[in-house]
């Protein structure tokens, strides 16, 4: 579990976060959502440990990163596993290779162990056979697999996901937002996802945080998010005809 306490950042006269609370529950698919500007990017860079935040707490297990040592803080890292937005894959390496790097960097695995790992991770998101394939030579959905195969490779605790289904198609999108739900259940880790696909809030939200202005505006899941009364994320939410009419159908009991 990640909690987090009156977290505040700014940059120059600029203030990003306003002091946000949240938790996010292991095992749950936990999505930050909100337009542009409201803040998810740099709230996701301080659950990373990428940006320092100016004031507030987050918490890994129920310590503080501020309490961390630089070895903890090491091994906090270890246990984080990260899916890009553009799936940020080595061009250059076979997808044995880009799944692999991780092992290679962060652990003392035996060569036979890590190959194991590798072919298990691959198998998990339906990449049999493609080893030696380069992501040039795969399609964007089986590159954001490869991606998620990397960012669990060694087993991690805590997962992040950066807006994981741009630019697939809507099916693609369906299945990658299906295996990370998946995986996050089967190894019970705290799955945390910035996203601004509505499709995803309201097939794996599990734990919503809508961020407004840098402020958290609204928590709940993807079962209640129909029945807020906060008309901003109203107006987010159905900002297409489609989730418009499921709205109005709801409103009317079809």
């Amino acid at each position: 579990m990640i909690k987090v306490r009156d977290l505040h950042k700014s940059f120059d006269d600029l203030d990003v976060l306003k002091g946000v609370d949240a938790e996010f529950e292991k095992g749950k698919t936990n999505l930050i959502i909100g337009q542009s500007g409201s803040g998810k990017t740099v709230f996701l860079k301080c659950l990373l440990g990428l940006i320092i935040p100016d004031s507030g707490r987050i918490e890994y297990n129920g310590k503080s990163y501020k309490n961390f040592s630089k070895d903890e803080k090491r091994e906090i890292s270890k246990q984080m596993g990260m899916v890009f937005q553009g799936g940020a894959l080595f061009d250059s390496m076979t997808v044995e290779e880009n799944v692999k790097f991780p092992l290679k960097m962060l652990t003392k695995m035996s060569r036979q162990d890590m190959q194991n790992r590798v072919e298990e991770v691959l198998d998990r998101v339906n990449l049999v056979d493609t080893n030696h394939k380069l992501p040039s030579e795969i399609s964007g959905g089986m590159q954001k697999r490869v991606s998620i195969a990397r960012a669990i490779v060694n087993k991690p605790n805590f997962l992040f996901c950066d807006e994981p289904n741009s630019g697939l198609d809507p099916r693609t999108a369906s299945v990658i937002d299906n295996l990370i739900q998946e995986i996050t259940h089967e190894n019970d880790i705290t799955t945390v996802i910035n996203t601004h696909d509505m499709n995803s809030v309201f097939e794996i939200g599990e734990n919503i945080i809508y961020l407004e202005d840098g402020v958290k505006a609204w928590e709940g899941n993807k079962n209640n998010i129909y029945k807020t009364d906060n008309q901003k994320l109203t107006d987010f939410v159905y900002a297409s005809n489609l989730f418009k009419k499921v709205r109005i159908a709801q409103k009317e009991g079809l």
